[in-house]
């Protein structure tokens, strides 16, 4: 099997978890550069892994297969836009830029090449959603949970394009309707953009959403619960944990999912070396992550609207 030659840019938190994902993938990953600016942080990472290390990404040596983009928000489109001219696949955190029209700048430029483009929603690879994926689509109710303890990174972003987007993107894939209102409420604690916010997402179908998340929580939560018309659906993403009730002649009925626990970051990027080998398009290309974008600044923009309407 021909592996394929990717770079790293930025090497971050999450960064160096792509970096440790792409290491245990070396059967279909050679990872052939890391890049950051700050070389303080890359260079200790190029000596662990054996890898050439840049401060400047333009200075990776081409040709080049992908590319995975870990880098703070502001920078996605840039990056992306360099790799992508010089025919290269290009593997984007998320949110995948701060504007719409940057992303679609992306999605036009990355179907001119004829090139992938997968934004980083790793929730769609977690092992308890891949397992209740089928059973639960087409919701009649969601409830949504993340909370998260103050991260002291991305906080050139607000919670909702930080954290809550996951979970816009999971109910995005679930609930096939267009979305007719949005519903939103949010503070600033720690920094200046939303530290905490609450969303309800109505849909055309009848569906509803609420959905939390908080970047200042003492603990770790990433649970979502789904009614559909014959069953509710309870998912733990941290546990990869799930089960489903199901309504019988004696009431209710529970059934634990069984689930094979593992790396959700791993899988995802597996899929993108495998989308690139193969000429696969993924499960979440640009597209999708133009849409959860899109939602995701509305729904920013009504928290601060509703901040200025009462101040």
């Amino acid at each position: 099997m021909k592996r394929t030659n990717i770079a790293l840019i930025g090497c971050g938190f999450l960064g160096t978890r792509h970096l440790k994902c792409l290491n245990a993938l070396k059967a279909k990953a050679n990872i052939t550069a890391i890049c950051d600016h700050h070389m303080e942080h890359a260079q200790p990472l190029g000596k662990q892994y054996r890898v050439p290390v840049f401060a400047d990404y333009r200075d990776i040596p081409l040709p080049l297969d992908a590319v995975s983009i870990c880098t703070p928000t502001n920078t996605h489109a840039a990056i992306a836009t360099y790799f992508l001219n010089k025919g290269v696949h290009a593997f984007v955190e998320k949110p995948m830029t701060n504007s719409l029209m940057e992303a679609e700048g992306l999605i036009d430029l990355a179907a001119q090449k004829g090139l992938k483009l997968q934004v980083g929603h790793v929730e769609r690879f977690n092992s308890a959603f891949t397992a209740i994926e089928t059973v639960a689509q087409n919701p009649l109710f969601v409830e949504c949970h993340r909370l998260n303890m103050f991260p002291n990174r991305s906080l050139d972003i607000g919670v909702v394009m930080d954290l809550m987007i996951h979970d816009i993107d999971i109910i995005l894939g679930l609930v096939k309707s267009p979305l007719k209102d949005i519903q939103a409420v949010g503070i600033n604690v720690l920094t200046d953009k939303e530290d905490i916010a609450n969303c309800r997402l109505t849909f055309a179908n009848g569906c509803v959403c609420n959905v939390t998340a908080s970047r200042i929580s003492p603990e770790v939560t990433r649970k979502i619960r789904m009614f559909t018309k014959n069953a509710y659906i309870s998912l733990d993403y941290a546990k990869q944990e799930a089960s489903i009730y199901n309504k019988d002649e004696r009431g209710i009925s529970k059934r634990n999912i069984p689930i094979e626990k593992e790396e959700p970051l791993k899988k995802e990027l597996e899929h993108f070396l495998d989308c690139v080998r193969e000429d696969k398009t993924p499960k979440v290309s640009g597209v999708e992550g133009r849409e959860a974008l899109k939602i995701a600044l509305d729904i920013t923009q009504k928290i601060w609207e509703h901040r200025q309407s009462i101040s």
